[in-house]
């Protein structure tokens, strides 16, 4: 079956790029082209495409807007693309919000090796993003970012602190990739502002992003959730999330864990890496992590995940019904090493209860 794709921007020179690298690929075929947003309205209500790429920024009507309007018209996989900026991520953050699927940067070779590479990179998103097909839903409205005055967990009885930790759990450790955003905000708005364990987060974004996701998180969370820097101590309370294009690991030190910060190998594929965190937590933690791997493409997390299991922690693994690429998840599950398999909203619902 043939991918029908609608490019979007208002570079005539990037959507010739685009249309070239992705009409090379067996599979794909580019269906139209548009100049702003409101022209892709139009080229979708007649193409009916499988996959949208969109600029963020366009005349007549940005991205974040007209993937706003796709989704209550027909809701379609968009790919977002976006510039490597503190402002370019914020947008792309809004474009998620409002119901894209996956974003990448415009100066793709920024992030990837080399240029075959990155258009390798854009081709494989495309076809991922394909798969959702049918199946995929439009995400309901994302809430105002202001932290509620009182959260749902709040009102039901809650176990005496001893009771809490009898959980055994240390540290929830959380995995993720394309769709990760959207489920990440799902799990954190559940928790409360005393949360009795530490959470720590790898979610592939590249550099300016992860701050500016923190920032966000951070701003619709009764939680503290910040960017993790080197030093940052892991108490209960505390979110962090691991920065891009770097790697985060754990070291123990006198009576507690912190997180260490060192730069990527040009060899390294994720930038961060599930895997590198999760290792490193089997090793200084042992069996009392609770390893979490949601949404993403590709397997990183597996390796890790084998190791936290072989150390004794537990692993639980989003479903494929709730995940917008069931790679990551499915990887873990094919090689044994998930201990529960749960939608989005169990998993919430599941980490809520520690507290």
């Amino acid at each position: 079956m043939t991918v029908r794709v609608l490019v979007v921007d208002d570079s005539l020179f990037y959507r010739r790029r685009v249309i070239d690298a992705l009409n090379a690929e067996d599979g794909i075929q580019v269906v139209g082209e548009a100049g702003n947003g409101q022209a892709a309205l139009e080229k979708v209500k007649e193409l009916e495409p499988d996959v949208i790429t969109m600029d963020v920024n366009m005349p007549v009507m940005d991205g974040v807007t007209a993937v706003r309007r796709i989704m209550a018209m027909r809701p379609t996989p968009v790919l977002m693309f976006s510039s490597l900026t503190t402002q370019g991520a914020r947008e792309t953050l809004d474009a998620l919000e409002a119901g894209a699927l996956d974003f990448l940067p415009k100066q793709l070779e920024q992030v990837y090796a080399d240029r075959r590479e990155a258009l390798n990179q854009l081709c494989k998103r495309v076809l991922w993003l394909s798969k959702k097909g049918a199946h995929w839903r439009a995400p309901a409205a994302a809430p105002s970012p202001v932290r509620p005055s009182v959260h749902p967990s709040e009102t039901r009885p809650r176990p005496a602190v001893h009771d809490r930790l009898a959980h055994g759990i240390k540290l929830v450790l959380i995995g993720t990739s394309t769709g990760g955003p959207a489920a990440v905000q799902k799990l954190l708005t559940e928790l409360p502002d005393n949360y009795p364990v530490p959470m720590l987060i790898v979610q592939h974004m590249p550099g300016p992003f992860t701050a500016a996701f923190a920032d966000r998180m951070n701003k619709l969370c009764r939680c503290t959730v910040k960017e993790a820097a080197a030093g940052d101590r892991l108490a209960h309370g505390m979110v962090l999330i691991a920065p891009g294009g770097k790697q985060t690991v754990l070291r123990a030190r006198g009576d507690g864990i912190f997180v260490e910060i060192n730069e990527s190998d040009p060899s390294d594929i994720y930038k961060p890496s599930v895997d590198v965190t999760f290792l490193s937590a089997a090793e200084v933690i042992g069996g009392g992590v609770l390893g979490v791997i949601l949404t993403g493409m590709g397997a990183d997390g597996r390796e890790g995940a084998c190791r936290l299991k072989a150390r004794h922690s537990r692993i639980w693994v989003q479903d494929e019904a709730s995940s917008v690429i069931f790679g990551m998840p499915k990887a873990v599950i094919d090689a044994g090493h998930a201990d529960q398999v749960m939608s989005i909203d169990r998993i919430a619902s599941q980490l809520a209860i520690l507290a």
